[in-house]
């Protein structure tokens, strides 16, 4: 297949170029524009570097190289930044990605995949916990907002054109790196709490914050579900290939179906390190909810997909080492 991967130089991108190249069959092109991505972490196809705000140039590119499928990770993705920075999230996340599937329609290209977010339920209600797929959507920061609204394009896309298919990924909390120790994030001033536990164990920060510890659970501390990057990428691949059978598009969550709080996890995190590191207590942040844990029964029903790596010890150790590495 002639793969189009927007975003292949991120943390996400990457381990997915890096499977599909594992795999093999595929032409594989990678489209960054290297603001937080790194070309070196591109281990497969051809790059391209290219801001896909140059709407021209995207066009150009679909033109030339006949794509069968697009996977599109590209996007602003830090929380906080979105509240203080609404139109930089709603141009990139929303509009760059609705050019990329009116280039898609133009040119032929019938198979998307969509990276989006568990940001975009919002702060549940208890009694949608663990979410599901048709959980309401309510998302209390931009960032959410963003991405479902690239969700609805995509939805009012493939009603207007029935050939046109798709598949989004609404993720949970990505952690961990290739336990090949290839690839990892290396994302400078990453907010991600895994990154950034690693990063205080290993020295490069002093120490690392807790932001809330008021919150309506066991510990006060916020839950999430963290899911490994490989398994999240493993997703990817049989995404194509659910598309490439002729199914219909669809939605699916990408977790564990369980969650660990920030206490728990920078335990863990002591654990594998043996370092002691300290965490301060700040007030929260704006748009984080307090618990977030997915229903991942669709994607394991219909798609057959297996996680290998559901284990918070193994996916510390494998961001902990990277983070050794870099």
């Amino acid at each position: 297949m002639k793969i189009l991967v927007n975003g292949g130089a991120g943390y996400i991108g990457s381990h997915v170029v890096k499977q599909l190249g594992e795999e093999g069959g595929h032409e594989i092109t990678v489209v960054d524009n290297l603001v937080t991505g790194f070309e070196d972490a591109i281990l497969y196809g051809e790059f391209v570097n290219l801001d896909l705000s140059d709407f021209e140039a995207v066009d150009r590119l679909f033109e030339e190289k006949k794509f069968d499928a697009v996977i599109h990770f590209a996007a602003s993705l830090v929380v906080p930044e979105s509240v203080s920075d609404p139109i930089k999230y709603y141009m990139n996340n929303t509009v760059n990605t609705t050019n990329v599937i009116r280039c898609c329609v133009k040119h032929g290209v019938n198979r998307f995949i969509f990276s989006s977010t568990a940001a975009t339920y919002g702060e549940p209600d208890e009694k949608y916990i663990p979410v599901n797929e048709n959980t309401p959507t309510s998302p209390i920061n931009p960032y959410g907002s963003s991405k479902l609204m690239s969700e609805t394009v995509l939805k009012d896309t493939a009603f207007a054109h029935p050939d046109f298919k798709y598949v989004i990924f609404r993720y949970f909390n990505v952690a961990g790196a290739s336990l090949d120790g290839k690839i990892g994030q290396s994302t400078k001033g990453a907010t991600h709490l895994i990154k950034v536990a690693a990063e205080t164990a290993c020295g490069k920060r002093d120490k690392m914050y807790v932001f809330g510890d008021d919150y309506n659970t066991e510990d006060g501390t916020c839950i999430r579900d963290y899911i490994h990057v490989e398994d999240l990428a493993s997703a990817h691949l049989e995404g194509l290939r659910y598309l490439n059978e002729g199914n219909k598009s669809d939605i699916f969550n990408c977790g564990y179906g369980h969650g660990f709080s920030v206490l728990e996890v920078l335990d863990t995190m002591r654990d594998v390190s043996g370092i002691d590191f300290k965490a301060d207590i700040k007030e929260r942040r704006a748009g984080d909810p307090a618990i977030l844990i997915s229903d991942n029964t669709k994607i394991r029903e219909v798609m057959n997909w297996q996680p290998k790596y559901d284990d918070l010890k193994l996916i510390c150790k494998s961001a902990l080492d990277w983070e050794k590495k870099i």
